[in-house]
């Protein structure tokens, strides 16, 4: 059952709120434990959504979790209702913290950021760490299966510490990177295979998570929000609390690449002002020149702008392959931060040598029209020499970074590289990933 059927089955009033008798769940009961607790990270369970799944209704059917999440809503099974109410605290406390350090979009992000994840091992490093978190608490009872990340640890040949520390050092990234040693065709290695039979008893209770590929403004306040969340529940607990420990594995806010990109250009493309000695400064002309009765002050010259309109060069390799998605989103960002600094933009379109060259108006450039011809090589110095030519203030480079620059110009440039070419080294100036 999807999370789309799990939610349709809810019915609503006229007034768009759910009727009293459906906001009770499955889960109800191991809450008011949790709340009753620790009242301030138990309470952690009511900034998200629940949903009880209905039986299959069929055997044809893909079995029922007995308890999952998607990041946004925890999922109860028919037979979630048959646990003991200790055995149902641990297992919605479990998800909770899942949500709270948002291990669904964590796997998407890694996903984008080295490609191949496996989603049953990224499960089972999660598992350890919240398991772990969990293990202090006597009013609550974790699944005989259950992975710790004293175990995971074990599969490194690191020595035994207190789990305290290791909490505070090892998060479900660093944690999956060290134990996944799969070969490129994905057939498991040593550490891998060890952590799939460790954990294959368990439940894979990290659903996919809906609408992944969201605005990354909307991730970085979703990450920051749970975060202050964690913070100060954690605090409101004190001994109390489910967090054994403020952990490593915190929900990490993400700036969004349109963010950096629009304060890099905002300060490139200022104003700039230069000395100008034919007209004297505000001060001199306040005092009219004068200092005191008969005194005389020296000239002091003023300030103009260097030009009256900033100049943004806009440099597109086409020999690569960007996604029609990613030249959306550029394109968009490109063209509100021109109209909003009035800025001119030139664009320039190139591989090896320039094949095309355009001149904007602020806010009129036309990004989307670039056809992109791939599999071809690259020579900057050629752009680069060509946006010398306008003089422009700032330059933004769209690239995979595949190709010499023989020339460093006497302007700043950004290189906006995709991520699948994240590891790819600029020759100079900044490289911003865009993910």
């Amino acid at each position: 059952m999807s999370a789309a059927s799990a939610r349709g089955d809810v019915a609503t009033t006229q007034d768009g709120r759910a009727p009293i008798g459906l906001l009770a769940h499955r889960g109800t009961r191991a809450i008011q434990r949790m709340v009753e607790y620790a009242p301030a990270t138990g309470g952690l369970a009511l900034w998200v959504q629940h949903a009880d799944l209905p039986p299959p209704r069929s055997p044809a059917e893909p079995p029922v979790p007995l308890i999952a999440t998607d990041g946004q809503t925890i999922f109860y099974g028919p037979a979630f209702e048959t646990l003991g109410l200790a055995d149902q605290v641990g297992r919605v406390a479990h998800e909770v913290l899942h949500i709270a350090l948002r291990h669904p979009a964590r796997y998407h992000d890694l996903c984008g950021l080295i490609g191949d994840v496996d989603r049953e091992l990224f499960n089972r490093c999660a598992d350890a760490i919240v398991n772990s978190t969990l293990s202090h608490l006597r009013w609550l009872r974790l699944p005989a299966t259950a992975v710790y990340l004293e175990q995971l640890l074990k599969l490194l040949a690191l020595p035994a510490q207190a789990i305290e520390k290791s909490l505070l050092e090892w998060d479900v990234e660093r944690l999956y990177r060290a134990l996944d040693d799969r070969s490129s065709r994905g057939k498991d290695g040593e550490r891998s295979a060890r952590l799939r039979a460790l954990g294959s008893e368990g439940d894979r209770d990290l659903l996919p998570m809906p609408g992944a590929q969201s605005a990354p403004e909307l991730e970085s306040e979703q990450a920051r929000e749970w975060s202050e969340r964690i913070v100060r529940a954690h605090a409101g607990d004190g001994e109390f609390s489910m967090l054994r420990t403020l952990l490593a594995d915190l929900p990490k806010t993400r700036t969004p690449w349109e963010l950096i990109l629009r304060t890099l250009l905002a300060r490139g493309l200022a104003p700039k002002r230069a000395v100008s000695w034919s007209r004297p400064t505000r001060s001199y002309i306040a005092n009219q020149g004068r200092l005191g009765t008969h005194g005389r002050l020296p000239w002091e010259p003023g300030f103009s702008a260097t030009q009256p309109v900033p100049r943004l060069a806009v440099i597109v390799d086409v020999s690569g392959s960007i996604e029609a998605a990613l030249m959306e989103r550029f394109a968009r960002e490109i063209e509100a931060i021109t109209r909003r600094l009035e800025a001119g933009l030139v664009l320039i379109v190139g591989d090896d040598r320039v094949r095309h060259v355009a001149e904007f108006a602020p806010g009129r450039s036309d990004l989307r029209e670039i056809e992109f011809s791939g599999g071809g090589g690259t020579d900057f110095t050629p752009l680069l020499e060509e946006a010398e030519r306008y003089r422009p203030d700032i330059a933004v480079v769209l690239t995979d970074l595949e190709g010499p620059a023989r020339r460093r110009p006497r302007w700043p440039v950004i290189w906006a590289v995709p991520q699948a070419h994240r590891a790819a080294v600029a020759p100079f100036g900044r490289k911003l990933v865009l993910v």
